[in-house]
């Protein structure tokens, strides 16, 4: 069973010395291991980490006092461009320091990083921070008697080239890598064999550094991998999801591997998937509230308004799940993603899954996130939306599709591209009411800045079509 309660021990808050806390950083380590640093990071809207290395002195003081980490990393982009259209911070501000917390508990040694230990901690309000938000939402499943268990699991593509061709090298001309192995061959064995090495890290050190797998396997596809995470309260979960990718790219290129999370980085090919499993728990007994015995198909009265939740929500949160403009390309019919806003038992056509497997295992895995979502986002989004079904007594009006996902339009479609999507999410009320305004002003205007950067340039495509014939 996962720990009782999710939230973080505020150290500002607490009655932990200067001492314990050191012994806190230190707990799971050997006695007498030699520590200079520390590595503290935290996540911006793209669940990209940023972080430094602290000096262990200075890492202590800021656990008492926190520390101020610039702005900046609200407003820019993923490639270190800054954004013109925010309030929150910009050059009209000069991008001064906000407060971060840090949280010893979240201590994690690194193997492949000489046994160094990591930290995570959050913005302090009002920085627009996924990790904080998603702590919020969790705070409010706690007062109503819920402990929310998550995690997530990931396809990504892997190189052998370890120099990145994507960027600012386009006038340099596009180079695509090698892929780390040949074919469309899911679930083999055979693929497992080859670059062994790598796969075992990845098992074995994960879990050294508090990134436990359930399951590795190939998917289909050349040089694609999934791996599920075990699963955890729900902020752990998205500790866990966002460490995954950071650590997973940091050991693939000390095998001159090249592990990529985009949602769809070949239109022949299919995309990467960031799927999102949750429950909810009783906050005293941790029994599993999603599964009722009694009912014919297992599933809780509790369960289906949290299932009529997360599906009217969807349009409105819809860019927390699929946040880039290549998202949309792994959104399309037969591709293994949903377009449909539909649910169904045991159906991977379907936005929403829903796997009955007694008390321990009934969860719902939310099938709209890619690999490219920030893990703490696409979390809160699915909590966030449950939780308001929860609250409003929504009844599943809809039954579960049978069959074919793709084909069930009866509760609609999902939009088609990221400004759509966030054109919706930008002028929800429901949006503005699960999230706040000023987080929903902040993220939706950091998305059109993405969409509106995408349209600029010309493409291979628009030259290879219209420059001779129009």
């Amino acid at each position: 069973m996962p720990p009782k309660s999710s939230s973080d021990k505020n150290p500002k808050n607490s009655a932990f010395s200067k001492k314990e806390k050191k012994k806190s950083a230190y707990s799971y380590l050997p006695d007498g291991y030699p520590l200079d640093y520390v590595r503290v990071a935290v996540a911006d809207l793209d669940g990209i980490l940023r972080g430094k290395m602290m000096a262990v002195e200075k890492y202590l003081s800021a656990c008492e006092k926190g520390f101020g980490f610039c702005d900046v990393v609200f407003g820019w982009d993923s490639s270190d461009v800054a954004y013109d259209n925010l309030t929150y911070t910009g050059w009209h501000t000069g991008y001064p320091d906000a407060m971060v917390t840090l949280y010893p508990e979240t201590a994690r040694r690194i193997p492949w990083l000489d046994d160094c230990l990591m930290v995570l901690g959050d913005f302090e309000e009002p920085a627009p921070c996924p990790r904080r938000l998603l702590k919020n939402i969790a705070g409010e499943a706690e007062k109503m008697g819920f402990l929310p268990v998550f995690s997530q699991e990931f396809e990504w593509f892997n190189f052998r080239d370890p120099l990145c061709p994507f960027g600012n090298k386009f006038e340099q001309g596009f180079r695509v890598p090698e892929s780390l192995t040949q074919g469309m061959f899911g679930y083999s064995m055979l693929r497992l064999a080859e670059n062994s090495h790598f796969w075992t890290q990845l098992f074995k050190d994960l879990k050294a550094a508090g990134v436990p797998l359930e399951g590795l396997h190939t998917e289909t596809g050349p040089g694609v991998a999934e791996a599920a995470i075990q699963h955890a309260p729900v902020v752990e979960a998205a500790d866990r999801a966002t460490l995954f990718k950071t650590f997973v790219k940091q050991i693939a290129r000390q095998h001159s591997i090249m592990a990529s999370f985009m949602a769809k980085w070949n239109e022949n090919l299919p995309g990467c998937s960031g799927h999102v499993h949750q429950s909810l728990a009783d906050g005293n007994n941790g029994k599993n509230l999603f599964f009722d015995a009694k009912k014919p198909n297992g599933l809780s009265d509790l369960a289906e308004s949290y299932i009529a939740g997360v599906l009217h929500c969807l349009p409105h949160v819809l860019p927390m799940y699929a946040p880039n403009v290549n998202s949309y390309k792994r959104l399309v019919e037969g591709a293994w993603a949903p377009t449909t806003i539909t649910w169904g038992f045991d159906n991977r056509t379907t936005a929403l899954r829903v796997i009955v497997q007694g008390e321990k295992a009934t969860r719902l895995e939310m099938r709209v996130a890619g690999s490219d979502a920030n893990p703490y986002l696409a979390m809160a989004a699915c909590l966030a939306s449950g939780l308001f079904g929860i609250r409003e007594k929504m009844k599943l009006k809809i039954a579960p599709t049978q069959g074919n996902g793709y084909m069930d339009e009866r509760n609609g479609r999902l939009p088609s591209n990221l400004w759509e999507a966030v054109q919706i999410m930008k002028h929800s009320e429901l949006a503005h009411q699960l999230f706040g305004k000023n987080f929903v002003e902040h993220f939706t205007a950091t998305r059109e800045a993405e969409w509106k950067r995408f349209m600029r340039p010309v493409t291979d495509w628009e030259i290879a079509r219209y420059f001779e014939i129009i």
